[in-house]
């Protein structure tokens, strides 16, 4: 996948999670929907489903390693806002029993580097 430059940090962000669908759907999961929005501070990246789990996914990407691996970028406020949106969404779907939560970190230099990180929990 090219890289441009002049990318600012949401078309970055969005080459990350167009990656991480394409993961996604090689190894069999289903996208049900992206950038789910609940707040201000509140956006799922992905919300896929696997095996009847329903599985949201939060996506770090960074251009390289040089300041930690991305899914380290992940806190204990961005976690609980991660939740607060599973929670709404589960009022919204009250048919969905099972899920969990992935974090997907995606670096491009120097060389293209998904880890996906399942069942995440701070």
């Amino acid at each position: 996948m090219e890289l441009n430059s002049s990318m600012n940090n949401r078309e970055f962000g969005s080459k990350g999670e167009d990656l991480a669908c394409e993961y996604l759907l090689k190894n069999g999961y289903e996208i049900l929907e992206r950038n789910k929005h609940y707040s201000k501070y509140c956006e799922i990246d992905i919300i896929a489903k696997f095996n009847g789990v329903t599985i949201f996914v939060e996506v770090k990407t960074r251009r390289n390693d040089s300041f930690g691996v991305p899914v380290e970028a992940i806190t204990k406020t961005k976690y609980n806002n991660i939740k607060t949106g599973v929670f709404s969404y589960l009022q919204e779907h009250s048919n969905v029993k099972n899920y969990r939560i992935d974090v997907i970190g995606i670096t491009f230099y120097p060389a293209l580097k998904i880890q996906h990180l399942k069942n995440v929990s701070l």
